[in-house]
């Protein structure tokens, strides 16, 4: 049973379906709107359309009416005002079952509208350019869309309003598998969409504007979009999904391709994101091994097979069910290596022959192949949620060039001491504060992390060292470089280090005892080295 508008071309079935009749199509993106339309003309719709997309319709041999036909009012001002007009959103606005709504249409010689498909100026895309000038950014502000797509959306218990060209197959789908209606469910959740496209649009614009005044603006509108559910959170009983800042030029897991195991977890993306973010910091072959969102072993070699060896025995214990990242793909020998052990998530741009083979014998490794080549938008901000709010800060950026640290101490590091300092301050960085890294030879040996006090860690990362590495430690700690994410606050940390073996000491410098520190260092022969930049990581 249907309730037909004969008069409107309106028609309401039961079910909450409506029939469509009319569909106006006024896209920027026209991927696929061809073929969309040539659908809904296949069914006996009536195409409305402007400007651009009209053309584009009719050299696919579409049949299209004008919008400035059925509204009687030509464009003007360039193209600024076309569909702001009172008949089209009457067509769009009358809510179908309400009586004196659609008789006021049929005063007026308005036909209803069922189908809104729009698409918006690509504000975001013309201000991610580089010195756009502001006229050109302006012009690509939609206004006549954005108006036409929250009508749709408002009154979507009447009209379907579809703003991505994804959607096209599934309307069509369910037109043509329906004899030409769309069901209530579908309207709502096209309307939902909808209502996300502009919030984003509009988000993108109070950026764009704000950054003309502020670097922390007074008021911050930041969308964001789902990538990937999540199997569950920090804990089992713990929902959670992985969100992307809308407009960002990648995320953690773009281009980035599952090719086995376990659904992942919100740990294995926290994890996964620290060990990428290190890995990416070193040119030669490299390896990372993060454990509760700490590297326990990293290492640079000749070929990955090299770095991980090296990484892994800076912390055999920690590394069970820790996640790896490589910067080079993994060929079948290091697959072999890898499959002795537990991994939660392994993370490589590429694999070579046979390796999978060997590595997909276990069902629950989750096994990554990246390949984001793009690099991370320099002026992106650091977010942690807190209570009610966000925190946000400047990233802390890339390691410190060895030009701009000062050595503080009589004896001068030689060239290999400099490698050890400084590939053990690249790693600092990534540890939770308060951090030690002690390391030589291009890898870890020990990692102190998260440790309240600063002596602690120092004395953690000595005791790790020693408990994976047994009769060898000693020989292995002397001529080391220890980093410290801050100054030491006493002689007490670098002491303990230098009776350790090492020789060599890496830190921000600035506390008030900066002097005692320099007197310990003097005393046992210790060359250190002053970056001037702390490297806090909460």
């Amino acid at each position: 049973m249907t309730e037909a508008r004969e008069d409107t071309g309106s028609e309401t079935v039961e079910d909450g379906a409506i029939r469509v009749r009319r569909a106006l199509i006024s896209v920027s993106d026209k991927t696929g709107v061809a073929d969309f339309a040539k659908s809904l003309t296949a069914l006996g719709v009536e195409i409305l359309s402007t400007g651009g997309t009209a053309s584009a319709l009719r050299e696919a041999g579409i049949e299209v009416t004008d919008v400035s036909e059925f509204t009687g009012q030509a464009e003007i001002l360039d193209g600024r005002v076309k569909t702001l007009h009172p008949r089209l959103h009457a067509a769009l606005l009358a809510r179908r079952e309400d009586p004196d709504h659609m008789a006021t249409l049929e005063r007026e010689g308005i036909e209803p509208i069922d189908v809104v498909c729009v698409n918006l100026y690509p504000f975001e895309e013309t201000v991610a350019g580089h010195e756009v000038a502001p006229e050109v950014a302006i012009e690509n502000i939609d206004i006549g869309g954005p108006t036409m797509i929250r009508a749709a959306a408002k009154n979507h218990e009447g009209v379907a309003v579809i703003v991505k060209p994804e959607s096209y197959d599934a309307v069509c789908a369910e037109l043509e598998e329906s004899g030409g209606t769309i069901s209530a469910t579908t309207r709502h959740w096209l309307a939902n969409e909808a209502f996300a496209q502009t919030a984003r649009y509009d988000a993108a614009i109070s950026r764009w504007f704000s950054a003309e005044y502020e670097d922390f603006p007074e008021h911050l509108a930041i969308a964001y979009e789902k990538v990937l559910d999540l199997s569950y959170g920090e804990n089992p009983h713990q929902r959670a999904a992985l969100y992307s800042e809308a407009g960002t030029r990648s995320h953690v897991l773009s281009r980035v391709s599952k090719l086995h195991g376990r659904a992942l977890s919100f740990n294995n993306v926290l994890d996964l994101d620290s060990a990428r973010g290190l890995v990416d910091d070193f040119e030669a072959p490299a390896c990372v091994i993060v454990k509760h969102n700490n590297p326990c072993g990293v290492a640079i070699g000749a070929d990955a097979q090299e770095a991980y060896l090296k990484a892994l025995a800076c912390d055999p214990v920690s590394a069970y069910g820790g996640v790896i990242a490589l910067n080079r793909p993994v060929s079948r020998e290091l697959a072999e290596e890898l499959h002795k052990n537990f991994v939660e998530v392994l993370n490589a741009p590429g694999f070579d022959d046979g390796a999978l083979e060997v590595l997909q014998q276990k069902e629950a490794i989750r096994i990554l192949c990246e390949e984001e080549r793009r690099e991370p938008d320099d002026g992106e901000r650091d977010v942690k949620r807190v209570l009610g709010g966000l925190l946000i800060q400047d990233r802390d950026g890339d390691p410190e060039p060895r030009e701009i640290m000062e050595v503080v101490t009589k004896t001068q590091p030689s060239e290999e001491q400099w490698d050890d300092m400084l590939f053990a301050w690249t790693v600092c960085r990534r540890v939770r504060s308060n951090a030690i890294v002690i390391a030589k030879d291009g890898a870890t040996l020990g990692i102190g992390a998260g440790q309240m006090s600063r002596v602690d860690s120092v004395r953690l990362a000595v005791e790790k060292c020693r408990d994976a590495r047994g009769e060898e430690a000693d020989a292995l700690l002397t001529g080391s470089a220890v980093a410290s994410d801050a100054f030491f606050p006493f002689a007490d940390g670098p002491e303990l280090a230098i009776e350790a073996g090492s020789n060599s000491v890496i830190q921000p410098g600035g506390s008030k005892r900066d002097g005692e520190v320099i007197e310990a260092c003097d005393a046992g022969a210790i060359a250190m080295v002053f970056t001037k930049h702390r490297h806090f990581r909460h």
